[in-house]
C-alpha cells in the first residue's frame, strides 16, 4: 500500500513540512500565501488529510474532490467557520482545531485594541508621522478613561475570560453575555455579572466581542444594536468580522454616535469597508489576534499533531466533531 497523500495549504509556522513530505505524498511545497482554489481542489484529489487555514473553504466541493480517502481536516485556527463541519461529520471526516494555545495572545490584542481606541493611539500616531504635530495641545486627541469603567464581554469562553482577567488591573466592572450562563463559582472568580445582550450594550463603556461565528452570531452587532451603546463607548471585535455590520460601525463613528472601535477582523477579509478606513477613532489591524511567534509555532505543532493522530488511528488532541 502506498503512502497516504496530504495537503498542507500554506507554509505555516510550526508545521514541519520537510518531515511530513518524507512520510506522506505531499506534492510541491505549500505556497507562502493562500493556495488558489483551483490548485487546492486539484491537490486534494485522493488526499487522506488536509491541513487548512481559516482562508481555505473546506466545503462539499472540496470534500467531493478529495473523495472517500479523506479522513481528517486539521484547521490552523480555533474557529472552524470555514469548514462545513456537518458535511464532514456525515462523511466520517474528523475536523480538528487549535484552541487554548492562542487564548492569551488574542486576549492581549483585544485589550491592546481597547486601550488604543480609548486613547486615540492610531489617530495620534498617524497625525505625528504625517507632520501635523506642532506642539503640545490641551485639546488634542482627547480620549476616554478606562480605569474604573464598565466592560461588557460578549462570549465568555476562554478568550473572553482572559480579557476579563486583564481588566482587573484597571479596576473595571465586568458584565458578560454567553450562550450559557456561567456557574456561580466562575462568575465569582471573574467578578462578572450576567446580562442579556441589549442591557449589556446599554450599560457598558467598552464592549469586547469574543463569540464564534455561527448563524446566531452573524450580524449580531447591527445598526440597531449599535444605537443602544453609549456615545462614549468603544467597540472591540476579536471574534470574526461577520459578527459586526462594518458599515454601521463606520457611520456611527463618523456621526459621533460611537466614540471608538478596535477591529482585528472584517466581514470580507482582506477587504475592509472603505468608510472604516476613513472613520475617526478606528483602530484597524490585519487579523493579528494570535500573531506572536510563540503562539503561531504552537498552533502549527498542534495542527500537525491533530493531523498525524487521525492518520495514525489515534484520537486527536483537539477534535471538533
Amino acid at each position: 500500500m502506498g503512502r497516504p497523500a496530504i495537503v498542507v495549504t500554506r507554509h505555516l509556522p510550526g508545521v514541519p513540512w520537510d518531515d511530513l513530505a518524507k512520510r506522506f505524498r505531499a506534492g510541491d511545497p505549500p505556497p507562502e500565501g493562500t493556495m488558489p482554489r483551483e490548485e487546492l481542489l486539484a491537490r486534494a484529489r485522493g488526499a487522506s488529510g488536509i491541513l487548512s487555514t481559516l482562508a481555505d473553504r473546506v466545503d462539499e466541493e472540496l470534500m467531493d474532490a478529495a473523495g472517500p480517502s479523506l479522513s481528517v481536516v486539521s484547521n490552523f485556527a480555533v474557529g472552524v467557520n470555514n469548514v462545513d463541519v456537518a458535511g464532514a461529520t456525515r462523511r466520517g471526516i474528523r475536523v480538528c482545531n487549535t484552541p487554548d494555545v492562542l487564548t492569551d495572545a488574542t486576549a492581549d490584542l483585544g485589550f491592546a485594541l481597547l486601550l488604543s481606541a480609548a486613547r486615540k493611539v492610531s489617530d495620534a500616531d498617524r497625525f505625528l508621522r504625517e507632520g501635523g504635530w506642532t506642539g503640545w495641545d490641551p485639546f488634542g486627541f482627547l480620549g476616554v478613561p478606562v480605569a474604573g469603567k464598565t466592560l461588557g464581554i460578549v462570549g465568555m469562553g476562554k478568550i473572553g475570560a482572559a480579557v476579563a482577567r486583564r481588566s482587573r488591573g484597571f479596576s473595571m466592572k465586568i458584565l458578560y453575555r454567553n450562550r450559557r450562563r456561567l456557574p456561580p463559582s466562575a462568575e465569582a472568580e471573574l467578578a462578572a455579572s450576567y446580562r442579556d445582550l441589549d442591557p449589556l450594550l446599554e450599560e457598558s463603556d467598552f464592549v469586547v466581542l469574543c463569540v464564534p461565528l455561527t448563524p446566531e452570531t452573524r450580524g449580531l452587532i447591527s445598526r440597531e444594536r449599535l444605537g443602544r451603546m453609549k456615545r462614549s463607548a468603544v467597540l472591540v471585535n476579536i471574534s470574526r468580522g461577520e459578527v459586526v455590520d462594518e458599515e454601521a460601525v463606520a457611520t456611527a463613528l463618523a456621526e459621533g454616535r460611537l466614540f471608538g472601535a478596535g477591529l482585528d477582523v472584517f466581514e470580507k477579509e482582506p477587504r475592509v469597508h472603505p468608510l472604516l478606513l476613513s472613520a475617526p477613532s478606528a483602530v484597524l489591524l490585519p487579523h493579528l489576534g494570535s500573531a506572536t511567534g510563540e503562539t503561531r509555532e504552537a498552533m502549527g505543532r498542534l495542527a500537525t499533531e491533530n493531523l498525524l493522530a487521525v492518520l495514525d488511528g489515534r484520537d486527536p488532541p483537539c477534535p471538533v466533531n
